[in-house]
């Protein structure tokens, strides 16, 4: 009844590390509003922006779909901040990078299949989530090893759908964190009129309907910020195989540059626009506290852990039926690393506070 690659999708939104994005922070904390995007929307809007595009280049678009919903599986409780602070703590024993997990998570993490560890997926989908931001040079260590046996040919370009996925997932984030930022008031859209994508639709906008209530305008500036950007890259890519004139997907993997890509212009364009998010809405200082809280957070409960093994859930005590304090502390570090990637942000805050919150905490 279904393809493999939609038997891929299907086996990701059932997977319970899904099902927790939607408690995991995209860039402003879950509890902040219940408005704000999270890791699981973001995927979602990721999946139906890369799913237009495919369907209008005739790619297939359902192997686009399973790269984009799994593209974020791997991510921290509280977003870059909490896996900032777990590569830090890390640092001795590898490191610690989400694009890494998520391939953990893929192949190994998810244990709800009596056959085997991971969702099995198809080598398509997981070449694609491994190399959707382009050739592997130096990979992770689990990567490497995945590779070893899989053969992903780390040094060639993913697919085009996983690729059309990454570029979705660059004009997903850029436009809903416009709308998030301006919901916060963090950002006032008068100061956006002078960026070269969003002042061409506020300027418009305000022509042909005067002064707007927030919850329009946002969604306005929004919806054609992504019409532009959606657009680009399809005119850019048709030129792009136009030129290249590919027989087989290989042929795509193999090519000298990216077969998807945005013109120069609108590359420039959306580069400006990042660096305006980056100062007035990532590293506005209300952001800034947040990110200081989460870090130190993340970094005192695996710090306790370590030191302490005897306060991991039981089940976490354990790996492959060999107490923790029996193992190098290279896969110790791994598997506490683990369990707080596997946190939402509700669940790191509330273990956080049963662990050093003064008075008793047994819930």
């Amino acid at each position: 009844m279904r393809s493999p690659f939609q038997r891929d999708r299907d086996r990701i939104i059932h997977s319970s590390a899904f099902r927790k994005m939607k408690f995991k922070t995209q860039v402003f904390i879950y509890h902040e509003g219940d408005y704000f995007r999270t890791r699981l929307t973001h995927s979602l809007e990721v999946a139906q922006i890369a799913r237009t595009i495919c369907r209008h280049l005739r790619l297939d678009e359902d192997l686009a779909e399973a790269v984009a919903l799994a593209h974020d599986l791997g991510h921290t409780p509280f977003g870059h901040a909490g896996e900032m602070a777990l590569n830090q703590m890390m640092k001795e024993y590898g490191g610690f990078e989400h694009n890494e997990q998520t391939v953990r998570v893929l192949t190994k993490l998810e244990q709800c299949y009596v056959g085997f560890d991971g969702l099995n997926l198809t080598w398509e989908v997981l070449e694609g989530v491994i190399k959707h931001n382009g050739p592997q040079k130096k990979p992770r260590p689990t990567i490497a090893q995945l590779d070893k046996e899989m053969d992903l040919k780390l040094g060639s370009y993913a697919s085009l759908e996983a690729q059309i996925a990454n570029l979705a997932d660059d004009i997903a984030y850029l436009a809903h964190d416009c709308d998030d930022g301006i919901r916060a008031g963090l950002l006032d859209p008068d100061a956006m009129r002078e960026l070269p994508l969003a002042g061409g639709v506020l300027t418009r906008l305000k022509k042909d309907h005067g002064t707007l209530k927030t919850s329009r305008l946002v969604h306005e500036l929004t919806r054609h910020l992504i019409k532009q950007a959606v657009g680009d890259l399809i005119t850019e890519t048709e030129k792009r195989l136009a030129g290249l004139r590919p027989k087989n997907a290989d042929e795509i993997r193999n090519a000298n540059q990216p077969t998807a890509a945005f013109s120069a212009e609108m590359e420039k364009d959306l580069e400006i626009l990042k660096k305006f998010l980056f100062t007035n809405v990532w590293r506005h200082f209300k952001v800034n506290r947040m990110t200081s809280k989460a870090k130190r957070l993340i970094r005192e409960m695996y710090q306790l852990f370590m030191d302490e093994t005897n306060t991991l859930p039981n089940e976490w005590q354990y790996l492959d039926q060999q107490h923790l304090n029996k193992l190098e502390a290279k896969t110790k570090a791994r598997h506490i690393a683990d369990y707080i990637a596997s946190m939402t942000d509700r669940f790191a805050t509330t273990e956080h506070e049963r662990l050093f919150a003064p008075t008793p905490i047994l819930r």
